[in-house]
């Protein structure tokens, strides 16, 4: 099977690069990314190039997005967005373009090739807030974006609905909640939280801290797109939760107990506009029907993650520095052509 993936250097898109050409030794992937600050091409770095290959580009770039599908492709998974909400309350335009207009060109592009599938990555932050009382989201709840980044998805998700139910493009629209794992970009909670604690700098924490979130690690989240790719139905959407609802201030301290580090680290900082105070998903769905269920919790899976954020330091601090941006001047425009702006 040959897959598009679109946002592969990112976090998420390269974990599941990563887990697709592991587990499946019949496909064959193409990343066709940007390489905007969050696209990282060393977190793919070692991978079996004899079924993988990269394609920089833009998904809001028609004539990109034409040329990358020509290719012919079965699958395609979008993973490609801005997706940092303080990014996107300083300025909503590059969300809007990118989640927005570049979702329709991958429709149109879709519809126009013949896809067999298209995975629409969303996020539960389309759904709003929860108060603590108030029962987990289900694919059937509203929708109540509070930032620009995620009206920028929930508008992108009613493009898919539509051009599902007006052309008949198959597509899956798939809502996930925050997740955690290796190659997260730093300015993310989990991984700025550890890389400020390794250096002993201030770890800031909006308002009091008891935001919650539902916590899934990035590998079960790419096993439950593989699940969605292999036996969803078209025209649906898969809530993906592992039910680990954390407040933000436990979970800052966790990291700090397990990196033997001060609690004096903390530093609570104005709360950012619009902050939503709670996120919980029933992913009662997508167990039921496609069968899949989280096997990496929090409370187990923390200390590995950490782990690996200790023995990596190279990789963040290049990711800090800036200098992870020389991996694909060093590496891939030899072999590729061009160079970063």
């Amino acid at each position: 099977m040959r897959v598009l993936v679109t946002g592969g250097a990112g976090f998420i898109g390269s974990n599941f690069i990563r887990y697709c050409l592991r587990v499946y030794p019949d496909w064959y992937v193409v990343n066709f990314d940007k390489l905007t600050y969050a696209g990282n091409l060393e977190n793919l770095a070692g991978i079996d190039e004899g079924r993988y290959s990269f394609v920089r580009g833009d998904i809001a770039d028609p004539v990109a997005v034409e040329a990358v599908f020509s290719q012919g492709f079965d699958v395609v998974v979008n993973f490609a967005a801005e997706s940092h909400v303080d990014r996107s309350i300083l300025d909503p335009a590059p969300f809007m373009r990118t989640n927005v207009l570049g979702t329709q060109v991958l429709l149109d592009a879709a519809r126009s090739h013949g896809v067999v599938l298209l995975v629409q990555v969303s996020t539960d932050e389309v759904y709003g807030s929860l108060e603590e009382c108030e029962p987990p989201f289900t694919e059937d709840s509203p929708l109540a974006p509070n930032s620009p980044y995620a009206a920028s998805k929930a508008a992108a998700d009613m493009l898919a609905r539509a051009w599902w139910n007006t052309y008949r493009v198959p597509v899956i629209i798939t809502r996930c909640c925050n997740n955690f794992g290796p190659y997260q970009f730093p300015e993310k909670l989990i991984p700025l939280v550890i890389t400020n604690a390794i250096q002993d700098l201030p770890i800031p924490v909006y308002g009091d801290g008891r935001n919650i979130r539902d916590w899934i690690h990035v590998e079960d989240h790419c096993r439950a797109i593989a699940a969605v790719i292999e036996r969803g139905s078209p025209g649906e959407i898969y809530n993906i939760g592992a039910g680990c609802e954390v407040r933000n201030i436990d979970l800052v301290r966790r990291i700090l107990l397990l990196l033997g580090k001060s609690e004096s680290l903390i530093q609570f900082v104005s709360d950012r506009p619009g902050h939503d105070r709670r996120y919980a998903i029933d992913a009662s769905r997508i167990r039921r029907e496609l069968g899949w269920v989280p096997t990496r919790p929090l409370a187990e899976a923390l200390p590995e993650v950490i782990d690996w954020y200790v023995a990596n330091e190279g990789w963040w601090r290049r990711v800090r520095s800036g200098a992870y941006r020389d991996y694909y001047e060093a590496v891939y425009s030899r072999r590729w052509g061009g160079g970063l702006e």
